[in-house]
């Protein structure tokens, strides 16, 4: 043995162990977000006091349960979850390896052989034939399945939860399929849900030269992405910020504006940094989150490393009326939003007015925050730093 082969054999063990340890974090919350969906769908149809609960039983369990991220919202995923994948429930069987504390398995056996004939299907590939007709024209109850197993060992929790809200089984298998195929990383599920592939491949006269074309270009999913799924933040216990990669460059000038301006002073009082809110059942982040003691507002702060664009106001005065609807208390005053924006050439720093109608306050606003120049004379110093 050499030297660059020492170095490869340490480099390729680490990157091996690595992987399975992101696989066997998402197993794990997959497996626990299965067996939560179980047992709520068993109260819903045999508990004794399930009437006591009715419509209010995930928001009452939510409170009792006192889980890390384990909300009304999260409750219902996992509800749906096992409804729509019951197969699922072999699998977490073999991987708990049936410990003896958890009494679902006394009863699950019976219950999942309805579900084993899933495992019988053939894991087809989005251009494989299913008899005389193209995967995309055959009939319901034709449509192949993929493999429990490799959807439990492939697809991370982040993943599904993008799957769950397809209702058209077949649409489902063929999401299922390509991101197997692709390891295509959640935000490129996202994106080719959103941008219609399953319809575009259906009426596709190549759809094999389509998938060709999506999968040169797609995002893989990473372990670095993985540990990012705020799904693993909460299984985890972690904070945000605590998985993130210091060498980043706006993760570095962040940092150095929320020290910056609490050191302004100016009635600034720290809340958070990446805080995360969900809207419509997906997470955002915010970059910093501040209340004004003397504006008796929060106060928003969202970087680009970049120039401006109309997208990035689009998002912080989303998150602007996200606060205001939900964070607000009794005499708050509304939400001040700040969106600073730079690169070698240009810096912009954009105040954020939305639902701001009293001119008053906006007058007074301006005068209690920094200057605008404040902050793009400090932004042209940090990066000639960084």
């Amino acid at each position: 043995m050499n030297f660059p082969q020492l170095t490869n054999n340490i480099q390729q063990t680490h990157n091996l162990l690595q992987n399975n340890a992101m696989r066997a974090v998402n197993q794990n919350i997959t497996a626990r977000n299965w067996l939560v969906g179980y047992w709520i769908v068993e109260f819903e149809q045999n508990g004794e006091d399930r009437a006591k609960y009715g419509e209010s039983l995930l928001s009452e369990l939510a409170k009792a349960i006192h889980i890390r991220g384990m909300g009304a919202t999260m409750l219902s995923q996992c509800r749906r979850f096992y409804m729509i994948y019951p197969q699922i429930g072999i699998e977490v069987e073999l991987f708990l390896r049936k410990p003896q504390n958890l009494p679902i398995f006394q009863t699950l056996s019976e219950k999942l052989q309805n579900a084993e004939n899933y495992n019988d299907t053939i894991f087809q590939t989005a251009s494989e034939k299913s008899t005389e007709e193209n995967i995309y024209q055959i009939n319901e109850a034709e449509i192949p399945r993929v493999r429990s197993d490799k959807i439990f060992k492939s697809l991370s929790f982040s993943h599904l939860i993008e799957l769950l809200s397809i209702d058209k089984p077949l649409k489902r298998s063929f999401y299922e399929i390509e991101t197997i195929k692709g390891c295509w990383s959640v935000r490129e599920l996202r994106r080719q849900i959103d941008t219609l592939c399953y319809e575009r491949a259906g009426i596709s006269k190549n759809p094999e030269k389509l998938m060709a074309l999506v999968n040169d270009k797609a995002e893989v999913a990473t372990s670095t992405s993985i540990v990012k799924s705020p799904y693993v933040f909460d299984f985890l216990g972690l904070k945000s910020a605590d998985v993130v990669e210091e060498s980043d460059l706006e993760t570095l000038l962040i940092s150095h504006i929320q020290e910056f301006i609490l050191e302004l002073g100016e009635g600034f009082c720290f809340e958070g940094r990446q805080k995360r809110i969900l809207i419509d059942e997906e997470y955002f982040f915010v970059d910093l989150v501040f209340y004004h003691r003397i504006l008796k507002c929060h106060v928003l702060v969202e970087l680009k490393t970049r120039k401006f664009n109309y997208a990035d106001m689009a998002q912080l005065n989303m998150y602007v009326a996200y606060y205001r609807d939900k964070m607000m208390a009794d005499g708050d005053n509304a939400p001040i939003g700040i969106l600073l924006c730079t690169d070698a050439s240009s810096d912009m720093v954009c105040y954020a007015t939305a639902g701001m109608d009293e001119n008053l306050f906006v007058s007074k606003y301006l005068l209690q925050l920094p200057a605008k120049e404040t902050f793009v004379e400090f932004i042209n110093k940090e990066l000639k730093e960084l």
